[in-house]
């Protein structure tokens, strides 16, 4: 049996040499990438304090767009044969001033050893159709027609899935054949594209274009993980690749990394074949696909994620002022998630640990390292898919926007829909109370 862990590492590179070879100004990314990490690790320091440098240098997370519930839940199948549950729910239709009508969730690993195996993360977005400010009845009926006659996941695929998802594994022929499979069904598609029926979902958004005018699907970016991102986005634009303005996210500073930083190469007019009115083929480019990249850092608590949408657009000394400067004030503020232990070299003198986490702390009882932040920021991630736009669409900001949220997300899958709040305090929570208990203190005191 090839187990699962080893299915969703399989597919991870599968996907990165097949976006490789259709996109090259990625392997220039991954290629850049490999070099600042290098870098940063020659320069001593702890580099791997947020995930091991093997984890770092494998990480990779992509993004995919689906048009019904069923393609999504589809989806959803043949991520949990790769062990990948459905993580956050993102509303991007509220983040950005452009038109990005979509609703998504992450699907990656939940467990911290399936994550520290490979961390393979799929951002994946389903077009929000029943929206009145974007499709009006008419087009609603149109879009839905076209989606429902479309086929992105031969049955084939699937069921491997499901057989792969009830037992863990599959035996090593049907692993490779579900593999293939799987590529496949990412790759971007040589049928002619519909150009009057593309063009008309351009105007609305060219999201809504890139999900429901095509007839499959496919990654619109890969992204590794860099662990200086701001000497990342230089050496990308020396080399002549032409970035988006900025990076999304928290800004640099000498403080804790937090949460997420983004940024990407802009999207490239990549040759297609358009299908005319009168039904001739011809040739032309779109824009839908680019190269993105990331550095993660400590998962914040709700507290302190509220700090942090306070603080977003500040400028760098508003956040430098009012956001905490040390990992100590974070773990006893209670603003972000971290791993507790015992620590292993501290002098025996006789004395009592204390019972509060500050005393342990500034003791030197308990280590603490952060809990990397796995999840994404949709306030970034409609900012990168604006910045790859060629415009902001149009819609109607006075009609009534359709309701979408978690629940309704998790009865569209099957499948329950996790909140990250929650998963970290587990984490937090269960290394706490072992550390404790190996100070001999009441495990759940705290």
């Amino acid at each position: 049996m090839i187990p699962t862990w080893r299915l969703r590492a399989a597919f991870a590179r599968r996907l990165s040499d097949m976006y490789g070879k259709e996109v090259p100004a990625y392997t220039t990314l991954l290629e850049v990438s490999a070099h600042v990490n290098d870098e940063v690790i020659g320069r001593g320091g702890d580099a791997g304090r947020l995930g091991g440098i093997a984890r770092v240098t494998a990480e990779r997370h992509g993004a995919i767009r689906v048009g019904t519930p069923r393609e999504m839940r589809q989806a959803a199948q043949i991520f949990a044969a790769l062990g990948m549950a459905p993580v956050g729910f993102y509303d991007l239709r509220e983040a950005a001033p452009s038109a990005v009508p979509v609703v998504s969730t992450a699907f990656r690993p939940v467990d911290a050893e399936e994550l520290e195996r490979n961390p393979f993360r799929v951002f994946t977005s389903l077009l929000a159709t029943a929206d009145r400010r974007f499709f009006d009845a008419e087009l609603q009926g149109r879009l839905e027609g076209f989606l429902g006659r479309r086929e992105l996941f031969p049955p084939a695929l699937l069921e491997l899935a499901a057989a792969a998802e009830r037992d863990g594994g599959l035996d090593e022929q049907r692993a490779e054949r579900f593999l293939a499979l799987a590529v496949a069904a990412f790759e971007l598609s040589p049928e002619p594209v519909d150009r009057a029926w593309y063009t008309e979902l351009e105007r609305i958004s060219a999201v809504a274009a890139d999900v429901g005018g095509v007839a499959s699907t496919h990654i619109n970016h890969l992204t590794p993980r860099v662990l200086d991102i701001d000497e990342l986005y230089r050496r990308m634009a020396h080399r002549g690749i032409t970035m988006i303005d900025r990076i999304q996210g928290p800004p640099r500073w000498d403080g804790p990394d937090v949460l997420l930083r983004q940024t990407s190469f802009r999207a490239l007019a990549e040759p297609r074949r358009f299908r005319e009115r009168d039904g001739s083929i011809g040739e032309g480019t779109l824009r839908v696909r680019f190269g993105e990249v990331e550095a993660r850092g400590a998962a914040l608590t709700r507290a302190g994620r509220a700090l942090y949408d306070e603080l977003v657009g500040e400028p760098a000394e508003r956040w430098a002022a009012r956001f905490p400067r040390t990992e100590r004030r974070l773990a006893i503020e209670s603003l972000a998630y971290f791993r507790f232990e015992p620590a292993v070299d501290r002098p025996r003198d006789g004395s009592r640990p204390p019972d509060d986490l500050a005393g342990l702390l500034d003791g030197g009882w308990l280590s603490a390292c952060p809990i990397v932040y796995e999840d994404f920021l949709p306030r970034s991630a409609a900012g990168i898919f604006q910045s790859n736009l060629a415009d902001e669409g149009a819609h109607d900001a006075f009609a009534t926007g359709a309701h979408y949220d978690q629940d309704w997300l998790s009865g569209v899958l099957e499948r329950p829909v996790h909140d990250p709040f929650d998963l970290y305090a587990a984490q937090q929570d269960s290394s706490l109370r072992q550390a404790r208990q190996g100070l001999g203190l009441p495990k759940d005191a705290l």
